[in-house]
Formats: C-alpha cells, sequence, structure tokens
C-alpha cells in the first residue's frame, strides 16, 4: 500500500453523488444498484475524485452485502457485484495513470446507524470474512466503515485482519455531537476493543463534522499513524431511521445548505489542526469538496 505522504486525501460519497448526476437508485441496495444499471457512471466517479486529487478512492460495495441483495432477489449475485465494484475502481485507476490507493468498503450489516440491529458477533464476522476475501485479492486496504459500536467495528476488524491486507475502522458518531459512537461507547472503548488486532487507521465517519471535530483529539491519543474522519452532509439522523422504511422520517436523508466545499473544509482544517493524517467527505460530499480540500492539503488554503 502506498501511502508516502505525511497527510491523505480520501475520495467522497459515492451513492447520493450518483443520484446527483440521474441514477436512479432503489432503496435497498442503494449506490450498488448502479453496479448493474450504470456501470460507466461509477467508474467516472471514481476518476473525478482521483482528478480532484484523491490520494484513496473507495470500492462501490457499502451496500453489495447478502441482507440487501437478498431484498432484489439477487443474492446469487453477490460475488460477482463485489468483484465487479473492484474491477470498475482498478480500471479507474489505470486509466488516470496515478498510484492512487483503493479501498475495499466493509459496511455495516444490519443497517447504517443502527447499534441496535448489529447482529451477534459470530454471525456478523462470518459474514464479514466471506466479503473481506472477495475483495481482499484486488484492493490495497479494507476499510470497515460506518461502524456504529465497538462490537460490530470489532467483528468486521477481525475479519478483514485474516486477509493479511492493512485494515482500518471508521466509526459513525452520535448526532448529539458527543463524540461517542451512536452505540453510545466513546471512541477509546471502540479503539480499545481492537488491540488484539494490527488495525493500522481509526476514523470518524458518515456524522456531522461538528462531531469528529469533538472526538479528534481521542483518535490523535492512540498514537496510530493514521487517524482522521471524512463527514456526511446530513440534517441529524433519526435513531430509528431506516432508508427503505415508510415512517416519515425514513427515506432519504435531507442534505444541509452550510456544508459546501468551503464550508465542510474549514471543519477539515480543525482536524488536522487536532492531529488528522487522514481527511476526507462522506455522503454528500462531491469532488468538488475533494478538491477544495486538495487545495488545503497542499498549502493553498489559509
Amino acid at each position: 500500500m502506498k501511502l508516502n505522504h505525511k497527510r491523505i486525501l480520501l475520495d467522497g460519497g459515492l451513492g447520493r453523488e450518483l443520484r446527483f448526476r440521474g441514477v436512479a437508485l432503489p432503496k435497498t441496495i442503494w449506490s450498488a444498484g448502479a453496479l448493474m444499471t450504470d456501470p460507466g457512471v461509477v467508474r467516472q466517479i471514481h476518476l473525478d475524485y482521483i482528478a480532484a486529487g484523491a490520494d484513496i478512492i473507495t470500492t462501490n460495495t457499502y451496500g453489495v452485502i447478502r441482507k440487501e441483495l437478498a431484498k432484489e432477489g439477487l443474492v446469487d449475485r453477490f460475488a460477482e457485484l463485489n468483484k465487479l465494484a473492484c474491477n470498475l475502481a482498478l480500471e479507474a485507476r489505470e486509466a488516470s495513470g496515478r498510484e492512487v490507493v483503493i479501498a475495499g468498503s466493509l459496511p455495516p450489516l444490519g443497517g447504517s446507524y443502527r447499534p441496535d440491529l448489529v447482529g451477534p458477533p459470530q454471525e456478523i464476522e462470518a459474514l464479514y470474512q466471506e466479503q473481506a476475501e472477495l475483495l481482499a485479492p484486488h484492493v490495497d486496504l479494507l476499510l470497515c466503515e460506518t461502524m456504529s459500536s465497538a462490537t460490530e467495528g470489532h467483528a468486521a476488524a477481525k475479519a478483514a485482519c485474516r486477509t493479511g491486507k492493512p485494515v482500518w475502522v471508521a466509526w459513525t458518531l452520535h448526532e448529539n455531537r458527543s463524540g461517542n459512537l451512536r452505540s453510545g461507547e466513546n471512541v477509546t472503548k471502540a479503539v480499545a476493543a481492537l488491540q488484539e488486532l494490527p488495525v493500522s487507521g481509526f476514523l470518524a465517519n458518515c456524522c456531522a463534522p461538528e462531531s469528529i471535530t469533538k472526538v479528534m483529539p481521542q483518535l490523535a491519543e492512540t498514537g496510530a499513524q493514521w487517524i482522521g474522519g471524512y463527514a456526511n452532509t446530513f440534517t441529524p439522523v433519526p435513531e430509528d431511521w431506516t432508508l427503505e422504511g415508510e415512517k416519515d422520517t425514513d427515506g432519504l436523508l435531507t442534505l444541509r445548505p452550510d456544508l459546501g466545499p468551503e464550508e465542510y473544509s474549514a471543519h477539515v482544517s480543525e482536524w488536522l489542526a487536532a492531529g488528522a493524517t487522514v481527511v476526507g467527505g462522506c455522503c454528500g460530499t462531491r469532488p468538488s469538496h475533494t478538491a477544495k480540500m486538495r487545495a488545503l492539503l497542499d498549502g493553498k488554503l489559509p
């Protein structure tokens, strides 16, 4: 894995970016649906993030899990779609001519932001190992992202570490901006749960940028080389939210109007000042956000 810089720039959101570009996305598998209907757009988004300055691009595997695919009658395409997502990232890297790192996304298995839906550790660990083994031959790094509890993060990381690839864990933080995980646990406890594993990066993701600012000192205290965050641009997510649910608060989440590229980068500058070595964007951020962060890292912004 070629990460020779002191500060690394991740890419940005993919699912909402697909929607911005007119791709129709199902409420179940979400961005994974584009692997079948619009693979060229997925590849182009990877290319656009690389062109904007990203050092790492992430595979479009967030929704490519058995539980979600089963809702669409596509569970038999689990391996095929995971490999396709990897191939699209690899094709984009080759086309770009840049030596960017490819991170394989290992997502929540019971639903985003829902620590109450995290399954039994042994059960989810086996599922994570299945996906990690599919991704590992094609990626440089495995990224366990949007983990909502210490248990979820540990199960994903334990499975990922068995592949021998570098592993990073990113936790999603509570909407109360306490800096705690959505489970209520603090990040120090979540990191401690990984002590026996060779995890080399600790991050916070897919939550308010203010929450990441709050938790950055705790991440810095770990002493890990790779710490940081990549926030979403959503208004607060209800605790009982589901993408495909029927409640008024379910479904497509609203974007904040105060987190354009310039405003978002102001938060990122706070993370960097607190010791972050990895920054980027999550849901709702776009290549324009990435370009602004690239300018910040390159010293072209205050």
